[in-house]
């Protein structure tokens, strides 16, 4: 299920998409495209000649390579030992961000910037040799499932993770369309890990939604920076304004007829209120592109980001644009990431917008992937530099604050339940945890959210059961806990619920 707007970041449709939910996954970093380097990073040729192998060490990879090819116990590939050979050089920087990618990844790397996509709708990065989610991609089966950020996928199929290269962890997520994907996932504050089971597909993604509140504050929702997204980002925009216009002039001209003709003034001009950028969950994508949103914004000749090479030479990328006379608000949460950090850090620094949620993601690096030079449709994609906000901040593995600090409500995190048997009193386990951290959302009191079931929970399982029209046991089995699923599901897409983003429609309308 998908929404316009804010879309669910955990809950939405579990129950009954549990077993036809498509797939998404990519590896998502801040990127300058070969073909896209001018004016957002340094410079940077494929190649430059100067860095080629001495004669030594040519013999000595071909001494090694002759004798693997010669002695090892089994026929090996020699396409296969030379990829192997350059991931090893890229691997030994210790960089989850420094990949080589061979001639497929490469292609479903080039899909991911151009914003189609197959896998499991989630962002990904490698820390301390673990698959981690940056965050789920909107409205893909990632999100709906339950998936949050900083989730760590253990294993995949049975297939465990850690230890394994990006791409090669990625691999393991992705496959053929229609198959299924069982990830096993281990969440911050859980001791049980959490198991999903999802069907892969192909999935084309909408980057920008938008919509305008009754009282002219717009609303716009990044899900990512793809090729696309700064024009669909300014054709939203300008729809925005011209509405809000509209919308000006006929409650001036209501005002009017009420006053008997007067008192309208030049209220039929007036345009946006405010505007509300909404980056939750969105995990970055291509440089060039946020530049271009944010100039939308940040006055000419003022810094939207700054970049720092490897000898500490910085180069500030400047607005081309001019600021908007009515106040900016980010909406953002931990699944920020990239992209969407020089966003808001841009914004809040140079632009004067508050920034409302949770702190970032943190990821302050730039990737420049290089493909020409290697000839064979395989693709390297390298750190080249680091980026800081207009204040010369660097965030990496430390985040953007928010200026107005808003957690989500614990319904929007909270796990799914999957039983296996009925759960009653005296019991002790996650699941019990979730479903009475479910019941205290949803207005019940189990008094207690630590997984015992105790009698208080047993009265607030009743008391949801009188409500749902179910038999009142006061146990949760398998029929109660899917109705308190669907009852989760409606309350998250119940916009008033959205705290979050109701803070910054409420900060923005009062500046």
């Amino acid at each position: 299920m998908q929404f316009r707007g804010r879309t669910v970041i955990a809950f939405v449709m579990i129950t009954m998409l549990a077993s036809v939910l498509v797939t998404l996954v990519v590896a998502r970093d801040l990127v300058v495209s070969s073909y896209q380097a001018s004016g957002s990073a340094p410079a940077a040729a494929e190649t430059s000649g100067q860095h080629d192998l001495k004669e030594a060490e040519i013999d000595k990879m071909n001494a090694v390579l002759d004798l693997i090819e010669t002695k090892y116990v089994k026929k090996t590939d020699r396409e296969e030992l030379v990829d192997g050979a350059v991931k090893g050089m890229l691997e030994s920087l210790d960089d989850p961000y420094s990949v080589y990618m061979e001639k497929t990844s490469a292609q479903h790397f080039s899909e991911s910037i151009e914003g189609s996509f197959t896998g499991i709708g989630a962002e990904v990065t490698l820390q301390n040799g673990k698959l981690v989610i940056v965050s789920p991609i909107k409205g893909s089966p990632a999100e709906r499932a339950g998936l949050l950020a900083k989730d760590v996928v253990i294993s995949v199929n049975g297939e465990k993770l850690e230890g394994l290269g990006l791409n090669e962890a990625v691999d393991k997520i992705r496959g053929p369309k229609g198959t299924k994907a069982k990830l096993q996932i281990q969440r911050a504050g859980t001791s049980e890990s959490i198991q999903l089971i999802l069907i892969r597909d192909d999935i084309d993604v909408e980057t920008v939604y938008a919509h305008l509140s009754d009282d002219r504050i717009g609303v716009i929702e990044i899900s990512q920076f793809s090729l696309n997204t700064a024009d669909r980002f300014k054709e939203e925009l300008a729809r925005l304004e011209q509405e809000a216009k509209q919308q000006a002039a006929r409650q001036a001209q209501a005002q009017s007829g009420a006053q008997g003709g007067e008192g309208a003034g030049d209220k039929g001009q007036q345009g946006l209120k405010g505007l509300v950028i909404d980056v939750r969950n969105n995990p970055g994508g291509v440089l060039p592109v946020v530049v271009e949103i944010a100039e939308q914004f940040i006055a000419k000749g003022d810094a939207i980001v700054q970049v720092e090479d490897r000898d500490g030479k910085r180069e500030k990328t400047l607005s081309k644009g001019s600021s908007k006379a009515y106040p900016v608000a980010v909406v953002m949460n931990k699944g920020s990431a990239s992209a969407s950090e020089i966003l808001a850090g841009a914004l809040g620094e140079e632009a004067g917008a508050i920034l409302v949620g949770e702190t970032t993601f943190g990821k302050g690096t730039v990737q420049v992937s290089y493909n020409k030079a290697l000839g064979d449709g395989s693709l390297v994609k390298m750190t080249i530099a680091k980026w800081l906000t207009p204040e010369g901040i660097w965030i990496h593995e430390k985040g953007v604050e928010p200026t107005v600090a808003v957690a989500p409500p614990s319904l929007y995190t909270v796990a799914r339940l999957t039983l296996t048997e009925t759960l009653q009193r005296d019991m002790n386990n996650e699941q019990i945890r979730s479903a009475q951290i479910m019941l205290k959302g949803l207005g019940y009191e189990p008094k207690r959210d630590d997984g015992y079931f105790n009698e208080e929970t047993v009265q607030a399982v009743k008391q949801f059961q009188r409500k749902s029209s179910l038999p009142e046991t006061g146990q949760l089995d398998k029929t109660t806990a899917a109705a308190l699923e669907k009852a989760v599901v409606a309350w998250i897409k119940d916009k008033n619920n959205d705290v979050q983003l109701r803070e910054a429609i409420e900060r923005v309308g009062r500046k």
